[in-house]
């Protein structure tokens, strides 16, 4: 790839590398996209969709944008491949821990403690296509796999923009196109510029999640299971290559919730490295692993 358009979204550095530069009308219709992608899914904004939500006290009838009904979809499937453990309604839980809309970063342990009603999705929403139907607040996160989701929808812009090969870095979650493969590090979770492998993606997304990457505290990071709502121990970093980024992004979620047999559903290659540092990974994973 020759050439590279940074940009900003959702909280994040974005790069789209491509042969030749992305024409400016391109360039304007992804920062559309990934403007209204937040306006629709933020916790952190006031004037989101998802603000609405978690506001309504006698809850309400929401409708999604279209576009993102195949991301309800895939929470459909990861909540019940998961037993509940991957939960879109973990966002109270973030909010609770101090992963809130001021980013207080103060855990309110009592209320943590105290909680004795834990929203779920499917029983606390009902949904209708892109309809969301509610009976009370409650605060969605699609941090498992909405970054995925919108790598996938900006991929589709490009390829609807006659863009035939690039590369989509949502901040680590990556979408490829292409007939040369390009090789990514497996970024070490601990050890600032150490990798513990590296594996080739063509014409597939790859997407990595650390319980380091937004830590706040001992003990406190952005991954959640669902059931408890507490942050996961036993796993700390994921690495997962699928067809879309979404898929892959939600599957390196799961594998902090799930063992690798309950996702047999899903087509995808994975790593993952323990609390204690062990590394394991898929039988089809085709990449190098420095152990």
């Amino acid at each position: 790839m020759n050439t590279s358009f940074g940009f900003t979204a959702i909280g994040a550095g974005w790069r789209i590398d491509t042969e030749r530069p992305l024409p400016e009308e391109l360039r304007q219709r992804v920062g559309s996209l990934t403007e209204d992608f937040d306006h629709v899914w933020s916790r952190f904004r006031a004037d989101s969709l998802i603000t609405q939500v978690a506001q309504a006290a006698e809850g309400g009838r929401f409708e999604f944008p279209g576009r993102d009904e195949p991301l309800m979809n895939l929470y459909d499937r990861l909540v019940t491949a998961t037993a509940g453990a991957i939960d879109p309604l973990v966002g109270r839980d973030l909010e609770l821990l101090g992963y809130d809309a001021h980013y207080t970063l103060i855990p309110d342990e009592a209320a943590v403690d105290g909680r004795r009603h834990r929203h779920s999705w499917g029983t606390d929403t009902h949904r209708d296509g892109a309809t969301v139907t509610t009976d009370g607040p409650v605060v969605i996160d699609v941090g498992a796999a909405g970054k995925g989701h919108l790598v996938d929808l900006i991929a589709h812009l490009l390829l609807n923009g006659d863009i035939d090969e690039f590369v989509v870095d949502g901040s680590g979650d990556i979408r490829h196109r292409g007939p040369n493969p390009i090789i990514v590090g497996l970024e070490h979770p601990t050890v600032s510029g150490r990798v513990i492998g590296t594996v080739p993606v063509r014409d597939a997304a790859l997407c990595a999640s650390a319980t380091t990457r937004r830590a706040w505290g001992e003990g406190l990071h952005h991954i959640l299971d669902g059931r408890t709502g507490r942050p996961v121990t036993d796993v700390v970093a994921t690495w997962t290559i699928a067809a879309d980024a979404a898929t892959a992004d939600g599957l390196a979620t799961a594998l902090f919730v799930s063992e690798p047999a309950a996702l047999s559903e899903f087509d995808f290659r994975w790593v993952r490295m323990l609390a204690d540092g062990r590394v394991q990974w898929s039988d089809d994973f085709d990449g190098e692993l420095f152990l």
